[in-house]
């Protein structure tokens, strides 16, 4: 039975044995060697000018990460992707290597703090940042400039929950011939390929999703192959040659990874392919939970707000219904009525834990504005609308039922 014939659901679990992962194994086993000999000077050289497949050096790739790149790709629909050590490495590396003094980006105002920090850090270089509500497409037009090298939204925004118009602005940069960049983490492809939006650059933070299990770190930068690298200025000359649908993820790979240094360690690929093949699993179950809970929230009298796509109340409910298939992530954030001390709550709770991370298997719970937001300011959280009593949840895998009651006894007892 070929891969064709098969849902990505299967192809997942069978790809590293297809690939002959040897031995009989089901999975690719881990390279834990820096250094990649060569038979001859002459395939040493060729493997360093990539004119042929293979290792040189685990700062730039080992067997285990090119199996974790392949699952990527898998999903992602993709013609390639890099793996690194984290998103926030994925997401710097590709950064440094595309963006140059006196370049503008237009970026999703609605995106993961540390990315709004990284960003701030890339305007001290002289590169113009323009932050837009990426809710609509017009938003995007308004900012676009002749020096605008991409557009950068996320899926789903954290910690608001706002889902961009990916249709309307991917339209919008295949017409004016401008990468447009998605971040996935908080959808994951087994919610939506961004490369279905003419996405051409997908991140992913795979320590979310991916692997599922807050055991292991990781990022990943896919090339869906719906940009035309001759398009962009950026790409230097060194890198030009070969084949022009690798320009990009050449010096991304070279640049970023190889020269950023945020290389993925091979015990956290393995461990993250292996997390991969639970990923529909995860994100279906963890998608019913949250939408029970947040119905259950709506209809509590010390809830003000629940934001999740996956309610009628939702401002972009229809776009996520139609983007995302029916299911909405693990992603709820709700504010309690003015006057209540959200600790006040938070720390009666006996199952749901009070950690900052995202897609875990567990549940857990966080007040967005004096930790992860912090150093955003109350005016730049005004800017983003975070509210200062917002209250993030991670809605992990446990009873639907449980978590309802463990909110229901912290929520009465208080």
């Amino acid at each position: 039975m070929s891969e064709r014939q098969v849902s990505i659901e299967t192809a997942i679990l069978h790809l590293d044995r297809r690939k002959d992962a040897g031995h009989g194994a089901v999975h690719a086993p881990i390279h834990t060697s820096v250094p990649y000999g060569h038979d001859t000077t002459a395939s040493l050289i060729a493997t360093f000018q990539q004119r042929q497949a293979g290792f040189t050096y685990a700062r730039q790739s080992n067997p285990t990460n090119a199996a974790l790149e392949a699952k990527v790709s898998l999903l992602e629909g993709a013609r390639d992707s890099i793996v690194f050590a984290t998103g926030m490495g994925a997401i710097s590396a590709m950064f440094f290597a595309l963006l140059r003094q006196g370049d503008h980006i237009v970026c999703s105002r609605h995106i993961f703090g540390n990315t709004s920090s990284l960003l701030a850090s890339f305007a001290g270089f002289g590169v113009s940042v323009d932050f837009v509500d990426a809710t609509s497409a017009e938003g995007v037009r308004a900012k676009l400039r002749p020096d605008t090298r991409l557009v950068f939204v996320e899926t789903i925004a954290n910690p608001g929950t706002e889902v961009a118009d990916l249709e309307g602005i991917g339209a919008l940069c295949a017409e004016r011939r401008i990468l447009f960049v998605v971040d996935n983490s908080l959808t994951t492809a087994a919610l939506i390929r961004p490369a279905d939006f003419g996405a051409g650059l997908v991140v992913n933070s795979l320590t979310k999703g991916f692997g599922g299990h807050g055991e292991a770190m990781g990022g990943a930068i896919s090339d869906t192959g719906r940009y035309d690298w001759t398009d962009y200025p950026g790409i230097e000359r060194s890198y030009r040659t070969g084949d022009p649908t690798r320009f990009g993820l050449t010096q991304i790979r070279r640049k970023g990874l190889r020269d950023g240094g945020a290389t993925m360690r091979a015990d956290d690929a393995h461990r993250l392919a292996v997390g991969a093949e639970t990923l529909f699993l995860r994100v279906a179950k963890a998608s019913d939970n949250a939408l029970a809970l947040a119905r259950w929230l709506e209809g509590r009298p010390e809830v003000k707000e629940v934001r999740y796509p996956g309610l009628a109340s939702h401002r972009q409910h229809d776009r996520a219904a139609a983007l995302f298939g029916g299911r909405f992530g693990q992603l709820l954030s709700f504010s309690f009525v003015d006057g209540i001390d959200p600790a006040s709550r938070l720390d009666r709770l006996a199952l749901v834990i009070l950690a900052t991370h995202l897609w875990d298997t567990r549940t857990l719970a966080i007040p967005v504005a004096p930790t992860i937001y912090l150093e955003l300011g109350e005016e730049g959280r005004r800017a983003a609308g975070i509210d200062e009593g917002l209250v993030r949840l991670s809605v992990g895998l446990e009873s639907a039922d449980d978590l309802i009651a463990d909110f229901a006894q912290a929520f009465d007892g208080a």
